[in-house]
């Protein structure tokens, strides 16, 4: 039987209260796995090597490798393909060495957290009242403001360059939950700190899912700075639904049945509901 030799991310390790901690070897590429092949027997089942293109320091062991790919061509020349493994919360997709982890103090620190106010035209950008038509609402009746929106406010206040967002560990998976802590620092300061997280359903979605964790985490970490507040607001949220949303039995155009979902009085239903 031949085996492709296949690449996989390793397990990340664990990043509590005290800060980032990984045994994972400091390389700067991916850990591969190959499988080795018995000429009369097939695979050996105990064969299995590790090597690491980066290197890795004397003495430590290579990360259970969790996640794995492979992709494997039996006698009849079919392919069998085994499923990347999500594992409990804590697996990461990506390998500890990005740099950024290890080099970078923002990967712990809290430095110029409360020192002063910013100052007053800082504020009066981040505070302004959320302009009411910027506003959406999901089928389900939750208000929300578009990811991009927080980006410009935060341009506004600080300038392109004068914020970023800083991730504070791994990728984790939890069923098909991804999520990652990410720390906002604005001029040199750290403000917050949010996990971000954002479902996927195969593999294929896993790009698109960590860009949805890192937008989930911006949103979080703006409630501290007072950005679009009035959505966290029972009262205010009341009011526009009241004044702006409808809520509509609407039906299913394929599989016929009805439920209930909020829109926009000057929204229709998007497609497959619709309002009969």
């Amino acid at each position: 039987m031949d085996v492709k030799r296949v690449t996989s991310f390793g397990s990340f390790g664990s990043f509590g209260d005290q800060g980032y901690s990984s045994n994972a070897a400091k390389s700067t590429k991916p850990t591969s796995i190959s499988t080795g092949t018995n000429s009369s027997t097939g695979p050996s089942t105990g064969s299995a090597s590790i090597s690491a293109t980066g290197g890795m320091k004397s003495g430590n062991t290579p990360p259970p490798q969790t996640n794995v790919a492979s992709t494997q061509t039996n006698g009849g020349g079919a392919d069998v393909k085994n499923e990347i493994e999500v594992g409990e919360l804590g697996t990461s997709l990506f390998d500890s060495s990005e740099g950024y982890l290890q080099d970078s103090q923002w990967s712990t620190s809290f430095q110029g957290m409360a020192v002063a106010p910013f100052e007053q035209r800082i504020i009066d950008v981040l505070m302004a009242p959320v302009a009411e038509n910027e506003i959406e609402i999901k089928p389900d009746g939750l208000l929300y403001l578009p990811e991009i929106k927080y980006r410009r406010i935060l341009n506004r206040a600080f300038g392109p360059g004068g914020w970023g967002l800083v991730p504070r560990g791994a990728h984790s998976v939890s069923g098909r939950n991804l999520s990652r802590e990410y720390a906002l620092i604005c001029l040199g300061r750290f403000i917050s700190q949010a996990r971000g997280e954002q479902e996927f359903f195969d593999q294929s979605g896993l790009a698109t899912a960590t860009e949805g964790c890192k937008s989930n985490a911006l949103v979080r970490c703006c409630k501290d700075l007072g950005v679009a507040s009035e959505l966290w607001d029972p009262a205010f949220v009341s009011q526009f639904k009241a004044k702006y949303c409808v809520e509509d039995w609407v039906t299913h155009a394929v599989k016929g049945n009805k439920k209930r979902l909020w829109r926009l009085k000057t929204r229709s239903f998007d497609y497959p509901w619709v309002k009969k």
